[in-house]
């Protein structure tokens, strides 16, 4: 966890345009966004990936959904539409390994 780029992000030891912050999470611009609104959502708890999540992290998905909503309503995307994406492990393009949730929208979005 000390190299994790998102825990570090998290203990404020590198910069991020943080646009949300609690005692459970942090959500900041993505910097290689894939659409013109993209946000990660990431818990402070480091947690591998969604394949790693136990029934003790119910509210900790539940809290990443919830903050994700009140960002797209930030944002404008809401009434619009967005994408929530969680990419699990290598061959699906999670390429750090601390569980993020991906808020996409702001354009017309390909179909998944």
């Amino acid at each position: 966890m000390a190299d994790c780029i998102f825990c570090k992000i998290i203990n404020k030891e590198i910069p991020a345009d943080i646009v949300y912050e609690d005692e459970e999470g942090i959500a900041f611009r993505d910097i290689e966004p894939k659409a013109r609104v993209h946000f990660l959502i990431v818990p402070k708890k480091h947690v591998l990936s969604a394949d790693r999540l136990e029934a003790c992290d119910k509210e900790l998905i539940g809290s990443l959904v919830l903050v994700a909503q009140r960002i797209a309503k930030e944002q404008g995307v809401s009434e619009t539409g967005y994408r929530l994406i969680f990419n699990v492990g290598r061959d699906a393009g999670q390429t750090v390994d601390h569980l993020h949730l991906h808020l996409l929208g702001g354009e017309k979005l390909p179909f998944a």
